[in-house]
This record gives C-alpha cells, structure tokens and sequence, in this order.
C-alpha cells in the first residue's frame, strides 16, 4: 500500500497525524517519506511539505530507536501537519495588520512568534487576535501607539466578520482603551 494512502486511512479512522506518523515509521519506513506521507495525507501542497520538512531536515535523518512517537509529536508541534487554510481577502487584511502590530512589539519571544504563525497559517485569528490583545509592546523598543492602533483596526474587522467570536468584542474594547493610554 502506498504510504500516502496509508496516511489518509489512518487519519480518517481519527488518528492524529503525529500518531499517523508514528504509526509508519513503526512499520519500518524511513522518517522523512513517512512525514511527506501525513502532509500529503492531509492536502498539503508539495511545495509547502518540501519546505516544512527542510526545516526538520536533523530531527529526520538521524532518528533515536523507538522514538517514533515522540518525533511525531515534535513535527506536530512545531506545525509540520498543520494544514493551511486558503484567506479571504479581509482575513489576509487582519494578518497584515497583526503583522504590523508584530513589528510594533519591538521583538517577540520565539514560541510566542512561532504561535501566531501557526494561526495564521490554519487561520485562527481570534486566537492571534485574543493573544496580540493581551500582550504590551516592549517599552525601550516598542512603539505603543502603532501596536494598538493596528490591533483596534484589525479587531474592527474580525468584529465585522459573520459570527463573530464574543471574546474579540472584549479585547477590542481593551485595545481601544489602549490607544487612548498612549
């Protein structure tokens, strides 16, 4: 059986793909076509697995014995299955904004960095809004005024959105009241 439609089997009857992965490398593959067999599983482009795999390039071509598991769950983690989802034109909009708002912070710590990507690239906006909304730019560095301006903007348009999450409506309200501190 190819290993892709094994991939896709496995996830359908529930499994993560973490435990899909594992799940293949325990059959005796090699770690790098068993990840590229859960991304293309999940209908991740090509390109996009070429990528995130080059990325992981150590973890996958020295594995520890017995340790399927546990690599799975790091590609997990560090968003190697998540899979994309395609932006409206608002929603790239909102990402630009959290993305000047990024800038605005006057850095970032890494897992926090790795976080918003991770919503961004699966499109939960309300949790990178709710997360932007409360942090603080950094004082030396940051630039307030910019940070909540752009977040209010970017909460103006989530609001507007079909449906929107109740909790944006509160951090707006907190981002607002921001701007007027700065």
């Amino acid at each position: 059986m190819h290993l892709a439609t094994l991939a896709r089997h496995t996830l359908s009857r529930g499994a993560t793909p973490a435990a899909t992965y594992a799940l293949l490398a325990r059959l005796g593959h090699q770690p790098l076509p068993c990840a590229q067999a859960v991304c293309l599983a999940l209908d991740i482009p090509q390109a996009e697995t070429t990528r995130r795999l080059a990325e992981c390039d150590a973890l996958l071509t020295d594995p520890r014995p017995n340790a399927e598991s546990d690599t799975g769950e790091v590609l997990e983690a560090l968003g190697v299955f998540d899979v994309p989802k395609q932006l409206t034109p608002t929603e790239r909009t909102v990402v630009a904004h959290f993305l000047t708002a990024i800038d605005a912070m006057g850095g970032i710590r890494p897992g926090h960095h790795h976080g918003l990507q991770r919503w961004f690239t699966t499109g939960n906006l309300t949790a990178a809004y709710l997360s932007l909304a409360a942090t603080h730019p950094l004082p030396r560095t940051g630039n307030p005024t910019t940070y909540w301006t752009t977040l209010t903007t970017a909460g103006e348009l989530l609001t507007a959105t079909p449906n929107p999450d109740p909790r944006i409506r509160y951090a707006l309200t907190h981002c607002r009241t921001q701007t007027t501190r700065t």
